[in-house]
């Protein structure tokens, strides 16, 4: 739609505008000013924030009662004899998370191709400081809780939360130079990538060996599709849902399917995008029939990876839907002053809070510094140490993944109890990591643009 002052004039419309577009006080003054709200970077962690604290409203709330019911209320699926009998809460985890950890594995597999991981010597620095990121936070966890009853839960400070972690370097603008962006980028794709096996060999509890092995065959018959070209969407959707299937029934956590089909997308296009664009002038220069109308549809839409167009079309339902009900299903803690007063001097919180806002901070500049040191990696461009220390901080906000993996890590009869206390921990650690984060970032970055040199009078 042309970008004009007012859109509903346009000549493009047949009789009326899209009611989005129409001259309409609902649209003008709610419609798109939402729309846009939804298209600037820290968006999706603002809807996020904004969910989890209703969620903890909600459950502190007179209306208590209602927040357990609902997301506690049994929903079952019956295909002839099979069944699948889930509580709300656990078919946002495991099936709509699913979405979320299938923008995930794209988001993967376009770095490895085509990003920062491509690159062995712009990849080392990155990957360096998201296994210190990784490490060192379980290893704080596990110097409060080895051998106690939260000792299971050393998987949850490891986290970085991708939208919050990304939101809130946005809101320094062009003040962050764009290689530290895409170091943190890197970064916490790859802390995604180690959660996401740490789900997969440590929070499996039982696996059912038919199960998996269906599961198997379907991921040989998923690459056999890639390795014969096929490039139908409703194939590979079809095929999607039977590896998550299988997974949910083999015990191995079914997001785990979702991650796997994101990596086996195609991260380069069918087209050739520079022959692509020659044929659709080609096909432009005396008019375009209808029939030729489509096929410039076509060109245009494989000539672009299908992790890139798949990621355009997951991403606002990922980011506005999927995070957004994880949070409000799972963020709502009962808090009361004796939970509060346990939560202070609780191994599980004071492990969560440390390993999110020390262990991460700590872990990360360390494993950079000595990638950086030993010559195997570099610092991003234009980025300080004290500036990766901001970065590095900020990296420490854990929520969705932290939250994700304090459902699988506590589970089952008396541990209801750790679940929240590991819980403020991740809020609580979350939150401080974000201040302090923003704080660092706020003293160090360049006061200019990162893309334009320092006045010397300033």
């Amino acid at each position: 739609m042309p970008s004009v002052k007012e859109p509903w004039t346009s000549p493009l419309w047949r009789s009326r505008p899209a009611f989005l577009y129409s001259s309409k006080p609902l649209a003008r003054f709610v419609g798109r000013p939402a729309a846009a709200f939804l298209h600037i970077e820290p968006a999706s962690g603002i809807v996020l924030l904004a969910c989890a604290v209703i969620a903890m409203v909600w459950a502190n709330s007179p209306w208590a009662g209602s927040y357990e019911w609902l997301w506690g209320m049994d929903i079952s699926l019956h295909i002839g004899g099979f069944e699948l009998h889930h509580t709300l809460r656990e078919w946002i985890n495991d099936g709509l998370m699913a979405i979320f950890f299938f923008v995930v594995g794209m988001e993967i597999k376009s770095e490895i191709v085509s990003g920062e991981l491509r690159s062995v010597r712009n990849a080392v620095a990155p990957i360096a400081g998201a296994i210190g990121g990784m490490a060192v936070p379980a290893l704080v966890y596990a110097a409060f809780n080895a051998g106690g009853p939260g000792a299971g839960g050393w998987g949850v400070p490891m986290a970085t939360d991708i939208a919050f972690a990304v939101g809130v370097l946005a809101l320094f603008g062009s003040r962050i130079p764009s290689a530290a962006r895409v170091f943190l980028l890197t970064l916490a794709i790859v802390d995604d990538l180690g959660a996401i096996a740490v789900i997969a060999v440590f929070y499996t509890e039982k696996v059912s060996l038919g199960w998996l092995t269906a599961a198997g065959v379907i991921l040989v018959i998923a690459i056999g599709l890639r390795l014969l070209n096929v490039w139908s969407a409703p194939v590979y959707l079809i095929v999607g849902i039977a590896l998550w299937l299988a997974m949910l029934e083999s015990g191995v956590h079914a997001t785990i399917a979702g991650v796997i089909m994101g990596l086996i997308i195609a991260a380069k296009p069918l087209f050739d995008p520079a022959a692509a664009h020659a044929r659709a002038q080609e096909l432009a220069k005396e008019g375009l029939t209808a029939e030729e109308t489509e096929q410039v549809v076509r060109l245009r839409r494989d000539a672009l990876a299908p992790t890139d167009r798949l990621q355009a079309a997951n991403h606002p339902f990922s980011s506005f839907v999927v995070l957004p009900l994880f949070a409000l299903a799972n963020a709502g803690v009962v808090l009361s002053g004796d939970l509060l007063a346990t939560a202070a001097t609780s191994a599980v919180t004071l492990g969560i809070v440390l390993g999110l806002v020390l262990g991460k901070t700590v872990g990360i500049t360390l494993a950079t510094w000595i990638a950086v040191r030993i010559g195997a990696g570099r610092l991003p461009t234009g980025t300080s140490w004290p500036l990766l220390i901001g970065i590095a901080a900020v990296a420490g906000i854990g929520f969705t993944v932290a939250l994700f993996i304090t459902e699988l890590a506590f589970r089952g009869e008396g541990t209801e109890l750790l679940t929240d206390e590991a819980k403020i921990g991740v809020l609580a650690g979350s939150l401080i990591a974000a201040l302090l984060g923003a704080g660092l970032v706020a003293l160090t970055a360049p006061k200019h643009r990162s893309d334009e040199p320092a006045d010397p009078s300033s």
